[in-house]
């Protein structure tokens, strides 16, 4: 559903802006090629809000803050890549790798993405996985704007999958609100049939963005809502498990920036990193991977 909304916006957009473009172009070209202009730059001009807000409000956080020229290279990075990620790798990349379940014997993989997203979010990360002929799936959490307790059964299913394959407890490797969705899995699942759980910016307790939130799953990201304070008492589940939990700075998403750590887990700073390039740092793949072999 997703790539299909997205197709839909990316293809729609792109009629929007030649139809104005034709319209004014013999009015005047300067009117067409200024509109055009600032119609590229609509997501920027929301990401900077985005990150004027995050350096607002974690200047109250007890981690510390990120400096202005992080945020602002972290602002051009998101700036580059989020069109990449939302008119590319999910509206029309999604399938081009397929999920993997070599019988090998080695630990294999479940990627979890988060929200507004699908599986081609992991593009990079499935095409290394495949290199190395690990096992993976990728899953796709429907209903897009559902609760994310429903979300869980969809975990369980593609940890079946590789165990089958690989007769190993494999990893899950979670982005954003898809490490709330593991959780909401572990909530009632024997922990010993994950290897461990590396989480990438999750809202662990809440993001103060998700107060404009009017979806289901988005409402329950809200800091101190009920969804949240139900889940954070049950986090003596998250002790039976390994967890990795990669947190930024300059996430542009996700703050306070504490907000996206675990008591007690392996917590790792992706210093000056936002929201959607964390998940695309090549440092933070390569160390995440290196926990298969732990």
């Amino acid at each position: 559903m997703v790539a299909r909304l997205q197709q839909c916006l990316v293809l729609g957009g792109l009629l929007v802006a030649i139809a104005w473009a034709s319209i004014w172009w013999s009015r005047s070209p300067l009117v067409a090629v200024l509109s055009l202009i600032a119609l590229t730059c609509t997501h920027t001009t929301v990401l900077a809000i985005e990150f004027v807000a995050s350096y607002r409000i974690n200047g109250r956080d007890p981690l510390a803050r990120a400096r202005v020229p992080q945020c602002i290279r972290a602002w051009l990075a998101e700036s580059w890549l989020a069109p990449r990620v939302f008119c590319w790798y999910q509206p029309f990349h999604s399938r081009a790798v397929p999920d993997h379940l070599p019988a090998n014997g080695r630990r294999g993989v479940v990627l979890v993405h988060g929200f507004l997203c699908n599986r081609g979010f992991w593009s990079p990360w499935l095409r290394e996985l495949r290199a190395d002929d690990r096992a993976f799936v990728a899953v796709d959490l429907e209903p897009v704007f559902g609760s994310i307790d429903h979300y869980a059964q969809t975990i369980d299913d593609a940890i079946l999958r590789v165990t089958a394959a690989t007769s190993l407890p494999p990893m899950l490797i979670c982005h954003s609100m898809g490490g709330l969705a593991a959780r909401a899995w572990l909530r009632d699942a024997d922990p010993t049939r994950v290897h461990r759980i590396v989480t990438i910016g999750t809202p662990h307790r809440g993001t103060w963005l998700a107060r404009f939130g009017r979806t289901v799953n988005g409402r329950q990201m809200r800091v101190g809502g009920d969804w949240m304070q139900k889940i954070e008492g049950e986090r003596a589940s998250t002790r039976q498990v390994s967890f990795t939990c990669w947190y930024s700075n300059c996430d542009n998403i996700v703050f306070p920036t504490s907000n996206a750590t675990l008591p007690g887990a392996d917590n790792r700073l992706a210093d000056g990193r936002a929201h959607v390039e964390m998940a695309f740092d090549s440092r933070l793949r390569r160390e995440t991977l290196a926990l298969l072999a732990r």
